[in-house]
């Protein structure tokens, strides 16, 4: 399969390294077209095919990628859809807030052909293989569904959703790394002044979340039962989550979350 990654800044670049790194695909398949000639040399290195056009990078192309800004799909799928055969390619559009409709009435041919056509959302941990994704399949088979589910599941999770829920997922697994990030800088600062050297108080707060995110995933739990784990009556655990709640925590994770759907 041949697949083309037409943008490579933040997102599209971690997709493509994703795909390089974390997936059984031959190097060579994956074309990554970008106009900054530096980011394209990382990406030579790591073998795949690199070029500064993006008509170039579709041709022949079985699975073509579009991850720019939401302001820049537009251009960038009219521009494409000539030298696009809509029978034998799959779109695939990562780019927040773009509907489906628009992009399918911007790719339509003068024959009324439109692409066989996928969103997705994922994240920028999918460089490092743990991407929560979403994908909506818009037009697409069943079959073809599958097969760019199994594709993003061997870089983190996948879940397939309907584009209503897609802002809403974008603000949880997307925005949300940098939620969580927030939380470990935070957190960071807090051992800091608890006395820890920064790099101590780093590598403390990196391992107890990675701790919390194991213990998730290995017991099946849901988080209050964690907690109660570790919440001894009259002890200093149910003191400091109790003040963190008088700060609003709760709260204000649910309204940043709701925030970042942009409504």
């Amino acid at each position: 399969m041949k697949i083309a990654v037409i943008g490579a800044g933040a997102m599209g670049g971690a997709l493509a390294e994703g795909l390089l790194k974390h997936t059984a695909l031959s190097a060579g398949d994956i074309t990554v077209a970008d106009p900054n000639i530096e980011v394209l040399h990382r990406f030579e290195a790591l073998g795949a095919s690199v070029t500064s056009e993006n008509d170039a990078a579709v041709v022949d192309a079985d699975l073509i990628f579009v991850v720019v800004k939401p302001w820049l799909v537009q251009p960038v799928v009219t521009n494409l859809k000539a030298s696009i055969d809509y029978q034998k390619t799959t779109f695939v559009v990562i780019a927040a807030g773009v509907s489906s409709a628009d992009i399918l009435s911007w790719m339509r041919k003068h024959d009324g052909s439109s692409p066989t056509l996928f969103l997705a959302i994922p994240n920028i941990a999918i460089a490092v293989g743990q991407s929560m994704t979403f994908l909506v399949s818009v037009n697409g088979q069943p079959s073809k569904q599958e097969e760019l589910q199994a594709l993003f599941d061997k870089m983190g999770s996948t879940l397939i959703v309907d584009e209503d829920h897609l802002a809403a997922g974008t603000s949880i697994a997307s925005c949300g790394i940098a939620y969580a990030m927030r939380y470990m800088r935070a957190a960071t600062e807090g051992s800091v002044e608890l006395g820890f050297r920064a790099s101590d108080a780093l590598k403390i707060v990196r391992q107890t979340v990675s701790g919390a995110v194991t213990l998730l995933a290995a017991n099946g739990s849901h988080p209050e039962e964690e907690i109660d784990k570790v919440t001894t009556p009259g002890g200093v655990t149910i003191r400091g989550l109790n003040a963190m709640e008088r700060e609003g925590f709760t709260n204000a994770v649910i309204q940043g979350l709701k925030a970042g759907t942009g409504k």
